[in-house]
């Protein structure tokens, strides 16, 4: 047997792996994720976005079906479609995210979340503008930091420099705390959740529903937030123009890079047989 022929579900990261920061689906891409959807594949994207705003991907994207899966917020939220039901997951605590603003304050960095469906920051820089225009969000800026830690939230983010952002990384993986998963999630981005949740931790709920064997779901991704969902799942891509750390936790590596189709391309290679 082939070892893509047990393969039921197709598990994508969004940004940096079906499309580059112009966030423009191919032509390509599209008419593969057509063609899975033909073929009784299940499709599903992984994305650290919350569910109420990749639920619309599929009806912005052109597609005339929802996806199967959605996991939102790096895992913290799974929607599976066969259930139609939303899934939420370990919230960080008021505490947990007071100690995040307090261990960021040595970095240059604007701390923000998602917040009754606006953008909560500190202050308003170019790369929040950015932020709020792709997520479609209002800026509000807290009159204080405490506001960031008034109630619970499933997450709170750092927007940096590219040098601090690496900066950043670098200490918190040489000061790891129990607390908190702190990954870069972006070049200029970090995020704290709680350190039970990840895309693999979603996957491993998505079998223990019984809907998926791990050995069915395929998965691709670029950056370290992906890792996991790489890992757990039976078979784990990384797209050519993903992170050093990305490219040696995966199975297999696309020949070409999100700019170029390289998750459509592995689809019809492996998938759908075409060269």
């Amino acid at each position: 047997m082939n070892r893509f022929d047990k393969i039921r579900l197709i598990v994508c990261d969004v940004d940096g792996t079906l499309y580059d920061w112009d966030r423009i689906l191919s032509p390509r891409t599209i008419r593969v994720i057509n063609e899975l959807h033909e073929r009784g594949y299940g499709f599903s994207i992984a994305s650290g976005r919350p569910y109420e705003e990749i639920v619309e991907y599929a009806d912005r994207w052109g597609f005339p079906f929802q996806f199967d899966v959605l996991i939102g917020l790096n895992g913290a939220e799974l929607f599976s479609l066969k259930q139609n039901r939303l899934y939420e997951y370990y919230k960080l605590s008021t505490e947990k995210l007071k100690k995040a603003t307090e261990i960021m304050k040595r970095f240059d960095c604007n701390p923000f979340m998602y917040w009754h469906q606006k953008l909560l920051c500190v202050k308003v820089d170019d790369m929040i503008i950015k932020s709020s225009k792709t997520s479609e969000r209002e800026i509000v800026v807290a009159d204080d930091i405490s506001k960031l830690y008034e109630e619970e939230n499933f997450k709170i983010m750092f927007r940096m420099s590219e040098e601090e952002t690496a900066r950043a990384e670098a200490w918190l993986n040489a000061h790891p705390d129990p607390d908190f998963t702190a990954l870069k999630t972006q070049s200029t981005l970090i995020e704290f959740m709680d350190p039970r949740i990840s895309k693999g931790f979603a996957l491993e709920e998505l079998r223990d529903q019984g809907e998926y064997k791990l050995d069915e779901i395929m998965a691709f991704g670029d950056t370290t937030n992906d890792n996991s969902m790489i890992t757990t799942a039976g078979w784990g891509v990384c797209l050519a123009n993903g992170s050093e750390d990305t490219k040696a936790a995966a199975d297999d590596i696309t020949r070409y890079d999100c700019k170029h189709d390289g998750f459509a391309d592995y689809i019809e290679e492996h998938l759908f047989r075409r060269n």
